[in-house]
């Protein structure tokens, strides 16, 4: 059969539902409408035969007779999966089915494998993330979460312009690897003869444009990772990352909260949702508490950055987190609190001011010692962004970006080396400014109500197909 190289519908399954619904069992309208989809279910009866049809915004039924319907036996033959064309009348059967009656049709497609059942769909999820293009047809929760996935990047787009903020694109090869503490993923210019390295974050690049002016100003896209994959984790994921002079940390948890709380009200029609069997109330304003606290509350010890080393230590080994003996205070605090507590906050809860040592790009504490004015926002036990008052000091960050080359030539794969571009974009001048960078595929996995990470990429990142 001659597949055509273009055909025209005139109406979805969605808008035939719209305008044609309200017609009373067994009316018929006279209206002719082209339709095009997959078919995905059949019903035959002798000379009576019953399909329905499949588009991007829903599901019609075709219903075909030998009588009417042109080439009527090759029509029956044909398998669930295939692509066609087809022209009838709308109306309704006597069972209450909005219907197009085909008159003519065309194939436009032919699945050559087998496609799954629509009402089961794909057992099988290892067969789901590697074949998509049939999961979205026959999975409607997946169709449903890529469908939010895209209002939600449009929804973020338009709140942030609504606030001043200028979407911009800053490179994804970058000459050395900076923006946040990560294992990047190394590539070579044969023309430069130069490695690059793939973004772990545009961090730097965006503040060298507060430096240029550019008071508010975001981007959403990939960033890499070169790291384990879980639940939580691909190799490659959407990141919101924004920065806005004049602000401080405080500034940005404000900003962070009314913007998750947007989305949840827009997407799911409430900010009090539930994820995984237990609610979770999004509205702000959402608690704010201190690292150090927050430990104490779950472990019942306190634990401070300015403690001698060895009883930080002994405090670890004794709640089963797992040390290296060249670690600070500043990273020890921060380990038994992920291995400790950050799995327990159901939140939302704005954990606040890290150990400076931990946090290179970040601004000292105005008054605490040690500590940076950085927070990570966590949901549901889940850390969704980074962010903080951003360091100014050109000289400061000097220093810290030497220590963390002496760190990155020690053997820490994840430290940073010193960025000179960078370094002169500060001595140019950068005001005070707030920044974050927030995981939009986290973000989303709550909303969805999913659990991993592959539900909400379209084709994430697999081990090799056996």
């Amino acid at each position: 059969m001659t597949i055509p190289y273009r055909f025209e519908p005139d109406h979805t399954a969605a808008a035939l539902h719209e305008e044609f619904d309200s017609l009373a069992v067994a009316e018929e309208t006279g209206i002719t409408v082209t339709v095009a989809g997959r078919l995905m279910f059949r019903r035959d009866q002798g000379k009576l035969a019953f399909f329905t049809l499949q588009d991007g915004s829903g599901r019609v039924q075709l219903f075909c007779t030998a009588k009417v319907t042109a080439r009527y036996d090759e029509l029956t033959a044909l398998s669930i999966g295939d692509w066609i064309g087809a022209t009838g009348e709308v109306m309704k059967t006597k069972t209450g089915e909005l219907s197009v009656r085909v008159h003519e049709w065309a194939l436009l497609a032919e699945a050559r494998r087998q496609f799954p059942d629509k009402w089961h769909g794909i057992a099988d999820t290892d067969t789901r993330y590697r074949q998509r293009y049939v999961d979205l047809w026959v999975t409607e929760d997946a169709r449903r979460t890529f469908v939010m996935r895209s209002r939600m990047l449009s929804l973020t787009r338009r709140w942030l312009e609504d606030r001043g903020f200028v979407e911009v694109e800053t490179p994804l090869l970058h000459p050395i690897a900076g923006g946040a503490l990560a294992k990047p993923f190394v590539t070579h210019h044969n023309a430069l003869d130069l490695d690059l390295y793939l973004r772990i974050a545009p961090e730097l690049y965006l503040k060298r444009l507060v430096v240029a002016g550019f008071e508010r100003v975001f981007e959403i896209g990939r960033v890499f990772r070169n790291e384990g994959i879980g639940y939580r984790w691909n190799p490659e994921f959407t990141m919101l990352e924004l920065y806005q002079a004049y602000a401080d940390y405080g500034d940005i948890m404000a900003l962070t909260e009314e913007l998750v709380a947007y989305l949840a009200q827009e997407l799911r029609g409430t900010t009090q949702i539930s994820f995984q069997g237990r609610s979770l109330d999004l509205t702000p304003p959402w608690r704010r508490a201190s690292m150090t606290d927050l430990i104490e509350e779950q472990i019942g010890v306190h634990v401070d950055v300015r403690m001698p080393v060895d009883e930080l230590r002994r405090i670890a080994a004794g709640h089963g987190v797992a040390v290296d003996d060249g670690w600070g205070p500043g990273k020890l605090v921060l380990e038994i609190y992920e291995k400790t507590t950050e799995g327990e906050l159901w939140g939302p809860v704005f954990v606040c001011d890290y150990p400076k040592e931990v946090s290179p790009l970040a601004r000292d504490h105005r008054e605490l010692q040690g500590l940076v004015e950085r927070f990570e926002p966590i949901i549901a036990g889940r850390e969704i962004g980074n962010a903080f008052s951003e360091l100014v000091d050109p000289d400061e960050q000097r220093a810290r970006l030497e220590q963390q080359a002496r760190e990155s030539a020690a053997g820490d794969e994840e430290a940073m080396t010193v960025d000179e571009d960078y370094v002169r974009a500060l001595e140019y001048g950068l005001p005070p400014t707030g920044g974050l960078g927030i995981g939009l595929d986290r973000v989303l996995m709550l909303l969805a109500d999913v659990h991993h990470i592959r539900d909400v990429i379209l084709f994430p990142t697999l081990r090799p197909e056996q």
